[in-house]
């Protein structure tokens, strides 16, 4: 007897995405999946532009106050699938995606998971930058968000979904993962994530910033402190 494959709910956190919000959901909704689906977009602009410009009338369009943790949760809130997937809107999944998840998800013993990272450009920096953060996942296994992180539906109502931080939402929520005994699982096949913000702000100093930050966290630095420091060094989120 075939097991019935698992529903994945598709949690889409976005600020200013009304230009490429149909193109993404479009991406999500081409995945081959033979299970169910349901595509969540919250929005946390002040004007809800991005869900003013969504055409896809079968799309869950939610608000929220601005903050990927604040968003992804309002999203999970109404979620009905066994598997949460939160993506950015400038990360694009392989087109096996969803089903490798369900595959994933299989073990028991595996509540959550994310995927190895490249980017879109070939350029050796950013290619070196991609290994060094696979490097890193397999020796502490803490993946980010922009690596489309993925839990067991269960999992994460237990733990009360994204803690309610600013910045480094996505290493908290692993870390609890960690602490409650569960496996974090890759998924071999890289998500491509956009290398707009770098280009924007210059790849060293976008870089650089990032590891200050993580490594201030890791050190202790409280949250608040944390995001002055990345508003007084870069866009808010």
């Amino acid at each position: 007897m075939t097991r019935a494959l698992p529903a994945i709910s598709i949690i889409l956190p976005v600020l200013n995405e009304a230009e490429s919000i149909n193109e993404v959901v479009a991406h999500v909704k081409a995945l081959a999946y033979d299970g169910s689906r349901e595509i969540i977009v919250v929005d946390g602009g002040a004007g809800a532009d991005t869900l003013a410009g969504l055409v896809h009338a079968d799309v869950l369009g939610l608000t929220a106050p601005k903050g990927r943790a604040k968003q992804m949760n309002r999203g999970a809130a109404m979620a009905r699938g066994d598997i949460f997937l939160f993506l950015h809107a400038d990360t694009h999944l392989p087109e096996q995606a969803l089903g490798r998840i369900a595959q994933t998800m299989e073990d028991s013993g595996v509540g959550a998971g994310a995927f190895r990272l490249a980017f879109d450009s070939n350029k050796p920096w950013y290619r070196l930058a991609a290994w060094l953060g696979n490097l890193r996942n397999q020796l502490l296994k803490t993946p980010y968000g922009d690596q489309a992180q993925f839990f067991r539906a269960s999992l994460f109502r237990d733990m009360g979904g994204f803690p309610d931080l600013e910045l480094m939402e996505d290493v908290a929520v692993m870390r609890q993962v960690r602490k409650l005994g569960h496996t974090i699982a890759f998924v071999p096949e890289p998500v491509t994530t956009s290398t707009r913000r770098y280009r924007k702000e210059g790849f060293l100093f976008g870089v650089a910033r990032n590891c200050v930050l993580r490594l201030l966290y890791g050190l202790g630095m409280k949250p608040e402190r944390l995001t002055r420091f990345y508003r007084a060094h870069g866009e808010t989120r």
